[in-house]
């Protein structure tokens, strides 16, 4: 069974993913106070068939690289509550309802990016005008430098626009043809490479992923000196040094 959390249970994500005295947080890649509003219903737009990440987001560049290794456990989407009207004229141009899945990408060179991961698909529409957290019924692995995208089959009304020229975000569309909004561009396929060449400004994809890093290990230390062996007891073997 899929399931919505509200944003009173990250705290607890890191469970899904960590055994037991594991002892790493969460951290909400994409966050960001304050956040812009979704551009539905008063200027409505909406991305479309097209997989997308975030490049820079409120002065900081590649907000969705991730740092270190670790698991995508849950991701968010702030949704806008478009009308009865835009609904349909969505649904009829991007070919069904709303949904969206999240991606990881391995990155290549020039932003040639490997589909590495992918979660379910979740539908949307009973969400419109909040923002759901959405549990993976697997975390998702993320390596160093990996990137996490959102991927939108038909649509979602997840988008930010009229936003400072520092928010900026690539897709996985085209590059000859990144107006086109009606082709079908979402990477789906796991092991699928795509170039990610087509770069819109002044916009913001408005997702956040819930990222468990890895435990760093511990620094080896020191052997202690070994006990004297009590009288009568004959000395433990042990390896050379």
């Amino acid at each position: 069974m899929k399931r919505v959390l509200t944003t009173l249970t990250l705290a607890a994500l890191g469970a899904l993913a960590l055994a037991p005295g594991a002892g790493a947080a969460v951290v909400e890649m994409g966050a960001t106070t304050p956040r812009p509003g979704a551009s539905c219903p008063d200027n409505c737009q909406a991305i479309g068939r097209v997989t997308g990440y975030q490049a820079g987001q409120a002065g900081r560049r590649s907000p969705f690289r991730a740092r270190r290794r670790g698991k995508i456990v849950a991701f968010s989407l702030q949704l806008g509550r478009p009308r009865a009207d835009q609904i349909d004229y969505f649904d009829g141009l991007f070919g069904g309802p709303p949904q969206a899945r999240l991606s990881v990408l391995r990155p290549g060179p020039r932003r040639r990016n490997v589909l590495s991961g992918q979660s379910e698909l979740f539908a949307l529409r009973p969400y419109f005008g909040s923002t759901p957290t959405f549990a993976l019924e697997r975390p998702l692995t993320v390596k160093k430098d990996y990137l996490v995208a959102v991927t939108v089959p038909t649509w979602a009304p997840a988008f930010g626009v009229g936003l400072a020229n520092e928010e900026a975000w690539r897709s996985s569309r085209d590059a000859e043809r990144c107006d086109d909004v009606r082709q079908t561009a979402a990477q789906q396929r796991r092991g699928s490479l795509r170039t990610y060449g087509c770069l819109y400004r002044t916009a913001r994809l408005l997702y956040t992923a819930s990222f468990v890093p890895d435990p760093r290990p511990t620094e080896d230390a020191e052997d202690p000196a070994p006990a004297a062996p009590a009288p009568g007891t004959p000395p433990a073997a042990t390896p050379p040094r």
